[in-house]
């Protein structure tokens, strides 16, 4: 039902779970201090050549995002096809928007933050999502979000403000979906520091919480 960018379940669509699948779960809680909306894919069998390239260049595309420089008051409908062109090179695309912005303890889905043609440009301090996707009617789909805060970047000329964005959720992507031979030297020295500061984050809080399975399965997850 992935397929579906935005599925609602019935007691008529519900399906059981395989290990031959991909498995796409949209998550996210309300605090006091932020709102959280992350999305993750995973496949608990043997992907397809095809899922896993159609994997690794949605991923492609969220790294490519998060690691762009920008100039301030660059409104970010300017921005978004950097996380659609890996999929562009081979003839993919998605039909839903790049990213929200993502309200404080509000709304999940908050304008006029984000992607699309009306939004607002981005300014140091907006949270947003950045979650490029990719679907196959069905029989799969992906979509990889993480909440981004928009910080002001360093840059070699020094003049400013120029902008990039701060990964702030801290999940793993699904090793298994990865395929390394398609990304960039500078894609995984930037998946390798997103690992690493995973581990630093996350890795204390589950030892000080005696998760130690979780422990472990992050310590997997993170390799470089």
């Amino acid at each position: 039902n992935a397929a579906l960018a935005h599925y609602s379940p019935s007691n008529g669509s519900s399906r059981t779970l395989s290990v031959s699948e991909m498995y796409l779960f949209d998550t996210g809680g309300q605090y006091l201090d932020g709102t959280t909306d992350i999305t993750r894919t995973v496949h608990w069998g043997e992907p397809s050549p095809l899922q896993k390239e159609a994997y690794t260049r949605v991923l492609m595309g969220n790294i490519d995002l998060s690691r762009l420089v920008f100039p301030s008051n660059t409104a970010g409908r300017t921005v978004e096809s950097f996380a659609r062109r890996a999929l562009w090179d081979v003839g993919l695309n998605y039909g839903h928007g790049t990213g929200h912005g993502i309200g404080n303890f509000l709304s999940v889905h908050e304008w006029p933050v984000g992607f699309q043609s009306n939004n607002v440009a981005l300014e140091a301090g907006m949270f947003t999502s950045i979650e490029p996707g990719y679907y196959r009617d069905g029989e799969f789909g992906i979509r990889i979000e993480d909440v981004a805060l928009v910080v002001e970047a360093q840059t070699e000329s020094g003049e400013k403000p120029f902008l990039t964005f701060e990964v702030v959720s801290l999940v793993p992507y699904d090793r298994k979906l990865i395929d390394l031979s398609l990304l960039s030297p500078e894609q995984i020295r930037y998946l390798n520091s997103y690992y690493k500061k995973i581990r630093a984050h996350v890795g204390p809080e589950l030892q000080r919480q005696q998760l130690e399975e979780a422990y472990e399965w992050l310590q997997e997850s993170t390799e470089p």
